[in-house]
Order: C-alpha cells, then structure tokens, then sequence
C-alpha cells in the first residue's frame, strides 16, 4: 500500500488521505461500519433503504439539489449498502474537492428523510428486489447467504423483504441512525493530488464540529452452521447452481492464503482450475468461479456455475474433483510459485483504480484498525506453504462441510 496520512479527531472520526500527484480527479467518501447485519428482524432492509433515501433531502437541500450539486462540475455521487459496511462517496475532478466534501458531509450526517419520499423511493427498492428476482444468478447468490446463515442477519437481504421495505416510515430511518451511528465507526476517506494540508483544511472545517456519538458495537455472533441441500424449480431456462460455507474470518491470519486458495480455484483469471475442467475442458459452462467474502466474525466461501438442467450432476461432479484435487495433492514448486505471483499481480493493478484504493483504505481502517502495506501482504504471500494450502482445503473445500443451492427449470430436475 502506498504512503497514505490519517489524522483522528476527537469526536472520534478519522480522516485518511492518499496523495497521487499524477491524476486530476480526487475520489472521496465515508465509510460506515454499519451494514445490513446490524439490523433488527423488524428493520430488514433498514440501512439499504437509508442509503437510497440519504439523497433524497437534508436539512437545507432537496433531491433535486443533491443530485445536481456534483453533475453540475461532471462528477460522481453513489453508495452502496453491504452486510457490514454503507458507503456514500464521489469523484470529480480535485479543484472541486471541497464541493463533494461538504455534500457527502451533508447527505451523510443532516438528512430528514421527507415522508413524502419515503413513499416514492418504496417503490423504486420494490422494483429493484423484483430486478434481482428476474436474475437468477445474482438471485441465488443472496438465496444462499440464507441456507448458510439461517435467520442470523448475515443470512438475511440486504434488500430486506417486501413485508418489511412496505412497513418503514420516517422515524424508523431517525431511530436506526440514533441507534447504530457512531462517529468511531466512521471514516472519511480520500485519493487525490491534493495535499493532505488541504485535505484536513477542509476536514476541520466539516468534521471536527460534528458532536461526538461514542459506543459500542454489539453485534450478534454467528451459531452453529449445518450443512444444506436444497434444490427450487424455477420459470428459468438454465440451471444454477451455488456450492459453498462458512471460511475465515477478516482478522484471521489464514485469510490471505485462503484468498490465494479460492484464487487458484475459481479466481478472475481464465487459468483458474474450474474454468479450465469446466468450460475449456468440456463447454459445460459460460460462467464458473468462486469467491471468499470475510466478515469481522467468520466468512463465506461459494462456487457459482449455470448449466443446462441436465448437466448440473456432471457439472458437480467435476468440480469436486477439483476440491478433492486440493484436499490430497500438494501443490508443485512451481504451481505454489506461479500462483503467488498471479494473486501478487493482481493485487498490484487493483491498486491503479484510486476510487478502489480509496475504498480499501477506509475499509481496512474500519475492519483491522491499519491498512495493510502491499509489501505486508506480499510478505505473507512468499511465506504461504503448498501444505498450508492443503490444510486450508481439508477444513473449507469438504463435501460434508459445503452447502448445496440449485434452481433447475421447472418440470425438469437436474440429472
């Protein structure tokens, strides 16, 4: 990772700064260490709705007002909701840093929720969980956060339910802030050419006056995990299926090599083993990969492929005659070497996106309390072992530790 400064004020908010003297556009944003599992059973839904209706009137600007105030000089503003973290950020052009500041400061810190937009932004969250319903394949994915996690948060929608998103008025959005807004829990993050003078200039400006709001978290741990099948028909032409369970931890110390693990099994390249026993090998496929999303608690691990219907029993097959792979034949010299160097390549260019590394800066600070130096992590990656590797399959990549989801077409079953 690259030199960056943060500076902590007293009521709790840290600022972080990366200066790349090379490009013109600055991308800021806050990151809040709230997300979707820290939700009540009766707020599901609750922060993503939050984050939709943040923009739509604070304090002294409209909707029309936010949304204009950045287009306006070309820039950027969007946020996301994820189970752990809600992000509100920007990018434009660095002479008007101190415009997107303020309004990110604004929208994140000063917004009314106006009842009258409460009832119009229900209707768009409605027509986006109907959206993921008609795509089957991001459908699943959140399908199967509940066959791993149950009725635990983590298990939950981000979007919520129908039932729930139909339910919320303006005093519940006033009541989860009051609730999980903690100004420790928040950081304000920016990459630009500007100094970090300048940077925290601004920053004394708009977040040193922001009172105080101190506490802890309390989180609800993660219970028991059981192993699942489960298969649902579907008005759908291909099959698709999710194969995964629980893995590591953010804070634990297998997390990188269990990174480069899932990389050599289904990462982003093409070289990756699935897409070479799937798809190159017999065409069964046009997507195969795998992911490993660790949360501060525990992790997920998954494999997600779309076949015909009467492919899916060979399409399992094969792949856990990958998995078997891993749990019984040590990786070769060379293997281990050429896969720390595709993972260390890939995290290098990851770096070149400044919006991406403004992002990582404040997640990291929130999650591990540092940002990890690449040099770090490179370090930990020269140190992995072909038998630790193995060690991490035989625990994750069992047939009787990972659950099973398929949506198959309806009147047929997969054979």
């Amino acid at each position: 990772m690259p030199d960056y400064e943060i500076y902590e004020y007293p009521n709790g908010i840290r600022l972080l700064h990366k200066q790349v003297l090379h490009t013109k556009i600055a991308h800021c944003g806050f990151l809040l260490d709230i997300g979707s599992r820290d939700e009540a059973p009766h707020q599901q839904g609750l922060a993503h709705f939050w984050e939709h209706m943040a923009f739509k009137g604070t304090e002294k600007r409209k909707s029309f007002h936010i949304l204009n105030r950045l287009e306006t000089v070309g820039g950027e503003l969007n946020a996301y909701t994820t189970k752990e973290k809600i992000c509100f950020y920007a990018a434009l052009l660095s002479t008007h840093f101190e415009r997107a500041f303020e309004l990110l400061t604004d929208l994140t810190f000063h917004s009314i929720f106006p009842g009258r937009e409460v009832e119009k932004e229900r209707g768009v969250i409605l027509e986006e969980m109907s959206m993921y319903q008609d795509a089957p394949e991001d459908a699943i994915i959140d399908d199967f956060d509940t066959v791993v996690f149950g009725d635990h948060p983590l298990g939950v929608n981000i979007l919520g339910t129908r039932e729930s998103v139909s339910r919320f008025q303006s005093a519940d959005f006033h009541a989860f802030l009051q609730e999980q807004m903690r100004t420790d829990r928040l950081v304000f993050s920016s990459v630009s050419n500007l100094p970090f003078k300048e940077v925290k200039r601004l920053a004394d400006k708009f977040l040193a006056p922001l009172p105080a709001r101190l506490g802890p978290r309390v989180r609800q741990p993660v219970g028991s995990y059981q192993r699942k099948l489960q298969v649902e028909t579907r008005p759908i032409t291909q099959a698709h299926c999710l194969v995964g369970g629980p893995a590591y931890s953010i804070g634990d110390e297998r997390r990188i090599p269990f990174f480069m693990l899932n990389n050599i099994l289904g990462g982003p390249g093409m070289n990756s083993r699935l897409n070479l026993a799937v798809r190159e090998k017999y065409g069964l496929v046009y997507t195969i990969d795998s992911t490993y999303s660790p949360y501060t608690d525990t992790g997920l691990f998954g494999i997600y492929f779309g076949t015909e219907g009467k492919q899916v029993k060979r399409t399992l097959g094969l792949v856990q005659k990958e998995l078997k792979l891993l749990r019984e034949k040590l990786l070769t010299t060379n293997q281990l070497h050429v896969a720390k160097h595709q993972l260390m390549g890939q995290l290098a260019m990851s770096e070149e996106s400044n919006s991406g590394l403004m992002q990582l800066l404040g997640k990291s600070t929130l999650d591990l309390g540092r940002v990890e130096p690449l040099s770090e992590i490179f370090e930990k990656i020269e140190r992995i072992s072909a038998a630790e590797l193995r060690q991490m399959a035989n625990e994750v990549l069992t047939e009787e530790h990972l659950s099973v989801l398929q949506y198959v077409p309806q009147g047929k079953r997969s054979e």
